[in-house]
C-alpha cells in the first residue's frame, strides 16, 4: 500500500462524510482511495466552488469533511473558501498534494504550511511514511476536537513511498464539554433573577441547543433571539424574536434594545449581531458565555463573561434556580405575546410594494416565495445587497434548515454552499438565495448541481449591479459596479436547468409547477428587482 491509499483509507475509517474536489495528477491516487474506502466523492467544476461545498456539508451534517486538492494552483483556487471555513471554525480536512522537498523549482512550488496559517486553518502535513498513518489521525483529531479546518500537505514523494501497516483507527469523539466554575455559575444565575426584561442571543456554539436554553428562557421569562448563523434555532417558539442584528424587524429591534439583561450563548456579540452595539441598551447588563476565554467581551465589554458550554452552562444555571425556587414571567406576558404573534415577523411588516414597470420588489418576491416553497427546507445565503431579504422573509424548520456562510463576507460562495446543504440535508428542499454578481461569479457550478440532479431552487436577486456598491457611494460614477442586464434564466436552461424570469407575482406561477413536477433539475429565478434604494440592513451597516 502507498502513502496516498493510506491516507485515504485512513480518513475513511476515521468516519469523514463527503469529500468534494477538483481532481488533478497530484490528487488522483488519495481521492480514489478515498472513494474505495466508501467515502462519496463530489467532482466539481471548481476549487473554489468545491471548497464551499465541503464546508456547508460540514456544517449541516455534523461530520467532518473533505477538500480534495491539486498541490499549488488547486490549493490557491480553493483558498477563499478554505478561509471563509476557516473563520467559521468548520471541521474539514483539505487534503491537499504537495511539491516534493527536492522539488526546488517546480511550477507548483508555494509555501503551503504559510498559506493555511495565514488565512486562519491549521497547517498540517504528511512527514514520512513511516508517520502518514499519525499525521492523518492527528489532522482528523483536530478538525473533529477542535473545530478547525486544516490543510493537510501531502507531498509527491512521500505519497508515492510504501507505507507500513497501519495501526488501529482511534475512536475520536468530538470536543470535550466544559463545564462552567460553580461560582460564575451562580453570579449567572443572580443575574437572571434580578433581571426583569431577559434576552437570550444564540450563537454558532448554540447550535443543537435549543432543548437547554429554552428550558432556561422558561424559568427566568427570557425572550429568544440568534445570530444570523444560528437561525432557526428557535423556530417555533412563541417567545422567539427571529435573528439578532442587521435583519432584525423593528419589534425585534425594540425589544433587545429594551432589555435589562443580554446573554449571548456561543455568541460573539460582534458588530453585525448588535448594530455597532446600538441593540444593547445603556441599562442591559451583557453575559457573554463560550468555550473559549479569549472570546469573551472580544468584541464588546461584558458584565460577566462565562467559560463553558452552552448546554453545560444552561442547565446548571437551571438547576441553582431550580434550588431556589425562581420562577420569573420576565419579559413575558399576554400582551407582548400577542404582539409577537401579529408583527415579529418581516412577512407580517407592511411594506410599501415597488413591484411595476417589469420590476418586482424584493420583499414582494421573496414573501411570496415563503408561502409557495414547502416548510422542510435547507436556505443558503451568498452574500450582497440582496441577502437580508431572503435570510429574513423564508422562514427555516430549525439551526439546520439555513446555512449562512458569511464569516469572510465574500461574494460568490452561494452556489457552493447550496448544493453541499443540499447534499447534507437530502430530505430538505434546498434553496439558494443570492445576487446576480454572486450566481455569475460561481456559475460553472450550475452544471454540478444539474449533473447531480439537486432539486435546487436558486433565487436571484438580479439589480443588475453590486448593489452594495451602489447603494453606499450614492452620486459618484458607479459604472465600474453596474452591468448590463444579462438574461441569467436563458443561461440556466443553457446549463439544464428550468429557467424563469420574474418580474411580478404572476410570474411566480411556473413554481408550484416545478414543484408538483419530477424536481429533477435545478430552477433558476431571474428575479428583475426594482431599486430598493438600499437594503434596511444595509444602510444600518453602512451608518447611512
Amino acid at each position: 500500500m502507498k502513502v496516498a491509499e493510506l491516507v485515504g483509507r485512513t480518513l475513511a475509517d476515521l468516519g469523514v462524510g463527503m469529500a468534494f474536489g477538483v481532481v488533478g495528477s497530484g490528487n488522483f491516487d488519495v481521492t480514489n482511495a478515498l472513494r474505495a474506502a466508501g467515502v462519496r466523492f463530489v467532482a466539481t467544476r471548481h476549487e473554489g466552488g468545491a471548497a464551499s461545498m465541503a464546508d456547508a456539508h460540514a456544517r449541516m451534517s455534523g461530520q467532518v469533511s473533505v477538500l480534495s486538492l491539486h498541490q499549488g494552483c488547486g490549493l490557491t483556487n480553493a483558498i477563499t473558501g478554505i478561509t471563509e471555513a476557516a473563520k467559521s471554525r468548520t471541521p474539514m480536512i483539505v487534503v491537499t498534494a504537495d511539491t516534493a522537498a527536492a522539488a526546488v523549482l517546480s511550477n507548483f512550488r508555494i509555501d503551503q504550511d504559510a498559506l493555511g496559517t495565514a488565512v486562519g486553518a491549521t497547517a498540517a502535513r504528511v512527514h514520512s511514511a513511516e508517520t502518514a498513518f499519525a499525521d492523518t489521525v492527528r489532522a482528523f483529531r483536530t478538525a473533529r476536537q477542535e473545530n478547525r479546518t486544516v490543510v493537510l500537505s501531502l507531498p509527491l514523494d512521500v505519497q508515492a513511498q510504501d507505507a507500513p501497516a497501519p495501526g488501529a483507527v482511534p475512536d475520536i469523539a468530538g470536543p470535550a464539554p466544559i463545564r462552567p466554575e460553580t461560582a460564575v455559575a451562580d453570579e449567572l444565575a443572580g443575574l437572571l433573577t434580578q433581571a426583569r426584561r431577559p434576552v437570550f442571543i444564540a450563537g454558532r456554539g448554540a447550535r443543537g441547543q435549543a432543548t437547554p436554553l429554552r428550558a432556561l428562557a422558561d424559568v427566568t421569562g427570557a425572550l429568544l433571539a440568534t445570530s444570523a448563523v444560528a437561525n432557526g434555532l428557535f423556530h417555533d417558539d412563541p417567545w422567539s424574536l427571529g435573528i439578532s442584528g442587521g435583519f432584525s424587524s423593528p419589534l425585534t429591534a425594540e425589544l433587545i434594545a429594551d432589555a435589562d439583561l443580554v446573554v449571548g450563548w456561543g455568541c460573539a456579540l460582534n458588530m453585525w449581531t448588535t448594530r455597532h452595539g446600538k441593540l444593547i441598551g445603556p441599562q442591559a447588563r451583557l453575559v457573554q458565555v463560550d468555550r473559549e476565554e479569549a472570546a469573551l467581551g472580544a468584541h464588546r465589554p461584558v458584565r460577566l463573561g462565562v467559560v463553558g458550554d452552552v448546554a453545560a452552562t444552561a442547565v446548571d444555571v437551571l438547576e441553582l434556580l431550580e434550588e431556589r425556587g425562581h420562577r420569573a414571567e420576565g419579559y413575558r406576558g399576554p400582551e407582548l405575546a400577542a404582539r409577537l404573534a401579529a408583527q415579529v415577523r418581516w412577512n407580517d411588516v407592511p411594506h410599501d410594494d415597488r413591484s411595476g414597470g417589469g420590476r418586482i420588489d424584493a420583499r414582494t418576491l421573496s414573501a411570496r416565495l415563503d408561502e409557495l416553497l414547502p416548510r422542510q427546507r435547507v436556505v443558503s445565503i451568498d452574500s450582497g445587497n440582496f441577502m437580508g431579504y431572503p435570510s429574513a422573509y423564508l422562514s427555516v424548520p430549525d439551526e439546520n434548515g439555513f446555512c449562512f456562510t458569511q464569516a469572510y463576507q465574500c461574494v460568490g460562495l452561494g452556489l457552493g454552499t447550496a448544493i453541499g446543504a443540499a447534499l447534507a440535508r437530502p430530505n430538505r428542499l434546498p434553496v439558494l438565495g443570492c445576487g446576480d454578481g454572486g450566481f455569475h461569479m460561481a456559475i460553472s457550478e450550475l452544471e454540478t448541481a444539474v449533473r447531480l440532479a439537486l432539486p435546487l431552487v436558486v433565487i436571484v436577486y438580479n439589480d443588475a449591479a453590486y448593489g452594495a456598491e451602489v447603494h453606499h457611494f450614492g452620486d459618484a460614477d458607479l459604472d465600474a459596479v453596474r452591468f448590463p442586464d444579462t438574461d441569467i434564466a436563458a443561461i440556466a436552461r443553457g446549463f439544464g436547468c428550468t429557467g424563469v424570469t420574474v418580474r411580478s407575482v404572476e410570474d411566480l406561477a411556473p413554481v408550484t409547477k416545478w414543484l408538483d413536477g419530477a424536481r429533477d433539475t435545478p430552477l433558476v429565478l431571474d428575479a428583475k428587482l426594482a431599486d430598493d434604494g438600499g437594503s434596511w440592513w444595509l444602510a444600518e451597516a453602512f451608518g447611512h
